[in-house]
């Protein structure tokens, strides 16, 4: 709605008004005028951490429905029917009733699918030489894929880049099931086409059509191999807002000498001359950490078939412990899985039919020293 003009509000009111310096505008006006004024909102910049909002696009996934009013009896015989349901006799239909899936073989340019797994915490191993060094445990915990979008269908949506062409498609991967009444129904359909029970996580990996999974698949930590390396991705500790010394590391201002309230500012925020102002990207109080983290080239030194869990290089990978983390493989090219490498690689993931033999409970890295073994020998 347009506002109106000075010069028409005036006219309507049909007086000859003088204006002086101490007249104010709403006493020349009548009381039916309504003036609008613009308001300018400030602009943050886009490389700051804005609050987590949904996309329009996504489904809302709590639900605010609660069953507080169940008594403990009932309480339980909503328990069994959602077990009956899932795991019993009146499980879903299973997604593999039309037979599994076309597996391809690995070739040159191949991006298999990922995993969600459980940041535990971090402990040490040792070398056959005795050097120490600090692994990271992540359990892959109750994955399953959940749906696979094609590429020319992911082509459509709006975080599609055109640079990607029609190359990649999406496998939506999901972990931790959990109870369905805590989610929205619309959030429980999705699982649906999967035959799963809803899942806390879900992600998603862009691969190539050859290493498609098909949606109901459960995906381990035998998806991996000792030695290879990984990507992970995380988000780091959320720290809030937080001043320029914390989050930037300066110096402040001094203790004493006649300063006053002014210990930890930063100081001058922009300089003289031609670059005075301050420029885009200035180190200033602000939002810190909750941003994603990837660490490049992990290598895989042991896994833990019993539990699920990989030892990755380092202590490196960004958040708290208990927080989930994306693993896949790597994309550095001179660590990238190679196809003359690709003989024992699970293809597009690992099938518990395709063992002959059983699995040792522990997998070793060559070069790592295993506790079992004698760390010195004599010889007479």
């Amino acid at each position: 709605m347009a506002a109106k003009s000075l010069y028409s509000c005036m006219r309507s009111a049909q007086t000859t008004l003088f204006v002086s310096g101490s007249c104010t505008l709403r006493s020349l006006l009548p009381s039916s005028v309504t003036c609008v004024q613009q308001v300018r909102h400030r602009r943050y910049p886009a490389f700051i951490v804005r609050p987590s909002i949904r996309k329009p696009w996504h489904v809302r996934k709590w639900t605010t429905k609660s069953d507080g009013d169940l008594i403990a009896s009932n309480e339980a015989f909503v328990k069994d029917v959602l077990i009956d349901k899932y795991t019993g006799v009146g499980k879903v239909e299973s997604p593999l009733k039309d037979g599994p899936w076309e597996r391809n073989p690995f070739v040159h340019g191949t991006r298999r699918t990922g995993v969600l797994a459980l940041k535990l915490g971090t402990t040490e191993q040792y070398t056959k030489e005795g050097n120490v060094f600090t692994v990271t445990l992540l359990q892959v915990l109750d994955n399953h894929v959940i749906n696979y979008v094609p590429p020319e269908v992911y082509a459509t949506y709006p975080s599609h880049r055109p640079h990607q062409g029609e190359k990649f498609g999406l496998q939506i991967v999901g972990a931790l099931s959990c109870d369905p009444r805590m989610f929205s129904k619309a959030y429980n359909n999705l699982f649906m086409k999967a035959g799963v029970p809803p899942k806390r996580w879900l992600t998603r990996f862009l691969i190539t059509p050859n290493a498609a999974v098909q949606p109901g698949t459960p995906l381990c930590v035998n998806h991996f191999r000792v030695g290879d390396h990984v990507d992970v991705q995380s988000r780091t500790r959320d720290w809030g807002f937080q001043g320029v010394i914390k989050r930037w590391g300066m110096k402040g201002m001094p203790a004493s000498h006649g300063v006053t309230k002014s210990h930890r500012k930063m100081g001058s925020t922009g300089g003289g001359g031609d670059k005075g102002g301050i420029w885009r990207g200035k180190h200033m109080p602000g939002i810190m950490g909750n941003r994603l983290s990837v660490q490049h080239n992990l290598k895989i030194w042991r896994i833990n078939t019993k539990y699920n869990i990989l030892y990755v290089t380092g202590p490196a990978i960004a958040g708290l412990p208990h927080t989930f983390v994306r693993v896949s493989d790597t994309l550095i090219p001179t660590r990238r899985i190679k196809e003359e490498d690709a003989g024992n690689l699970p293809m597009p993931t690992w099938y518990p039919e395709d063992e002959t033999e059983p699995i040792p409970e522990e997998l070793f890295d060559e070069q790592l020293f295993r506790f079992t073994d004698p760390s010195v020998e004599i010889t007479s």
